[in-house]
């Protein structure tokens, strides 16, 4: 099945009767909800929350998910994460989802969305949400990649290094990108250990689908893509589509990026089938090891993240 026919549910556009998401059960997960955002700035086609709103109107407003009580971690798969562990539906406006900001900077402009990786429910994403807000300085707005339990994400993660089944996340992800780009708009995206991955399926996903259903060359592809800037940490992605700006960060010693990611410093017989991205910016870098916290996101990687527009020139 091409990633066309996955099927989606677009933020620009109304939800297209295809895209039938998949459900499971997962690790138990709580939701704290809050009112959407109403009237405003938001309605009225301004830049809010560093997003322009310009096309809100013409969107199809997704609003508030409410989980039901006791539900599992996969009924939040694909949905948008906002301050506070709030959750949403994938199709609603991004200017009204509640980003996490920085501790030290409560009137942050820049916003990022953040995959997370497996093993992860809502409630943990959250807690990642936040130390990237802190980290970064950015604010910060998830798109859940649920946990089932260990192996059955790992399944997951395998269908998804070859671009097969249904994703919420990926689905959720490439119609967030496709929305921002057609609208005009630059993107921040960062994606960690399977998280990364889904990035990668999703930006394949858009690329894919702004050849054939906008009719565009590769090259016009490329230059559009060229809009949205990535960072991935110790991601398990071997390939990424060229046009976008990159910066990949690798422990040597974390054997996620290493072993299904882009390998470690040096040239191996895998790098053969490894592809960064164009003009991507690999950062390789030795701490810890693979039982002391080599591929923690919080307590390693972030400690080596440099401000994006650093990390693109290279200077570590």
């Amino acid at each position: 099945m091409s990633t066309i026919q996955r099927g989606r549910n677009s933020i620009a556009q109304p939800p297209r009767s295809t895209a039938d998401r998949v459900r499971g059960s997962g690790s138990t997960a709580t939701n704290t909800v809050q009112p959407p955002v109403t009237g405003g700035a938001a309605q009225r086609g301004v830049v809010v929350d560093g997003f322009d709103s310009r096309s809100a109107q013409t969107r199809a407003v997704g609003g508030v998910f409410t989980a039901p009580a006791g539900s599992k971690d996969k009924v939040f798969d694909g949905k948008l994460v906002g301050a506070g562990g709030q959750t949403f539906e994938p199709n609603t406006p991004l200017n009204q989802v509640p980003a996490f900001v920085p501790a030290n900077n409560p009137n942050a402009t820049a916003t990022v969305v953040y995959v997370n990786g497996i093993s992860t429910n809502k409630d943990g994403q959250a807690r990642e949400l936040q130390a990237l807000a802190n980290s970064t300085g950015m604010r910060a707005i998830g798109v859940h990649n649920a946990t089932s339990g260990m192996l059955a994400d790992v399944i997951q993660a395998a269908k998804d290094k070859l671009n097969k089944g249904k994703n919420p996340a990926v689905d959720s992800l490439s119609d967030i990108i496709y929305s921002e780009l057609k609208a005009g708009r630059d993107i921040h995206l960062m994606g960690y250990s399977h998280g990364g991955l889904i990035t990668s399926r999703a930006l394949k996903d858009v690329g894919n689908r702004l050849r054939i259903e906008d009719g565009m060359s590769k090259a016009q592809v490329e230059q559009l893509l060229s809009r949205v800037n990535v960072e991935t940490f110790g991601a398990a992605a071997t390939t990424y589509p060229d046009g976008p700006n990159y910066v990949h960060y690798v422990n040597n010693k974390d054997a996620v990026p290493v072993i299904f990611g882009q390998g470690s410093k040096g040239w191996t017989p895998g790098d053969l089938f490894r592809d960064a991205g164009k003009g991507a910016q690999v950062h390789h870098f030795s701490e810890k090891g693979m039982f002391s916290g080599a591929h923690s996101l919080t307590e390693t990687y972030l400690n080596h993240r440099v401000p994006f527009e650093e990390g693109r020139a290279g200077n570590f």
